[in-house]
């Protein structure tokens, strides 16, 4: 078997950062591509910084498109309070070597998958309003996806309100579009993703990697003070990279089949990923929910793919 095609939908993001750079550094995918999305910051930010991790580890091949600059029906809610302003806050990291891609994400989807004589696994780690346009525009290329290995969503409790996640939190909409897309789908909420603390010790285990793995630390170091203020622990998790290593090594991730359904409507629920854990609405199934995460596994993963760039 030949690496897995994959595509990585992005709003970076620390954590998106990180799984750009596991991604690149895996042999065992082959990314085509990268599509921007507005999420943690505005669209030009996270495209910015897109280009910038790229640059950063040598990886100027890999086409970038920016896509979708809001929600499909919303105000865009981003997150710099986590994030800092540049959406990528921390170590100072070089302008961009390359420019993006003159195509929209959804033309770059499209053409990627048109291109590949494979089917390509979607890994979308933000809003998912990218990954739900190109379903509307594409109908005819959905066979073409092998999986949607996506971030987003929880079992139980949120994290930007006490019912919602951020990805889904932010455009709902999109996301109900995805789950109901008939496509396999794979969500990591964060239920597993807060199994991927980055704690100091790993953070300094990245430390010792040297280059690639110093900016890594210290964009966790950032990311950590952030999560330290706003949730009151310094292990922040490493939400996107945990979409990535799904693809990459299914058997870390033990999930289970259900029905997810997302609310659009709710006062209190907007965003919430309604998860039918004991089958109880008799609706078919339409995900594979991440319920734990070999975290050591994870961990020696992400360190084996940092260590190759």
């Amino acid at each position: 078997m030949g690496p897995k095609p994959v595509i990585l939908d992005v709003d970076p993001g620390h954590d998106d950062a990180v799984a750009l750079m596991m991604a690149c550094g895996s042999p065992g995918l082959d990314l085509l591509a990268v599509t921007t999305v507005a999420g943690n910051a505005p669209l030009a930010k996270t495209t910015r910084n897109a280009l910038r991790v790229l640059s950063l580890i040598g990886h100027t091949g890999v086409p970038v498109a920016a896509g979708a600059s809001k929600p499909l029906g919303r105000a865009l809610r981003t997150a710099e309070d986590i994030h800092g302003e540049s959406g990528l806050d921390g170590p100072e990291i070089p302008e961009a070597s390359f420019e993006p891609d003159e195509r929209s994400a959804v033309e770059l989807i499209a053409d990627t998958l048109r291109g590949s004589v494979e089917p390509v696994a979607l890994i979308p780690v933000g809003p998912l309003t990218n990954v739900a346009a190109f379903l509307k525009a594409h109908p005819d290329l959905k066979g073409k996806i092998s999986r949607v290995s996506l971030m987003g969503g929880s079992m139980g409790l949120g994290n930007t309100t006490p019912a919602a996640e951020f990805n889904i939190y932010v455009d709902p909409e999109a996301a109900r579009e995805v789950f109901e897309s008939g496509l396999p789908i794979t969500m990591s909420g964060l239920d597993v993703t807060h199994q991927a603390g980055a704690d100091k010790a790993q953070r300094d285990r990245l430390r010792n990697l040297g280059n690639v793995g110093e900016v890594v630390a210290g964009f966790l170091d950032f990311f950590a003070g952030t999560y330290e203020r706003a949730f009151g622990f310094d292990a922040p998790p490493l939400h996107d990279p945990v979409a990535v290593a799904a693809i990459l090594e299914p058997a870390l991730l033990r999930t289970r089949t259900m029905r997810v359904d997302v609310e659009c409507k709710g006062d209190l629920t907007r965003g919430e990923t309604v998860c039918d854990v004991r089958g109880v609405t008799g609706k078919p199934p339409n995900a594979d929910v991440g319920v734990e995460l070999d975290r050591e596994g994870f961990f020696d993963l992400l360190h084996d793919s940092l260590r190759r760039l």
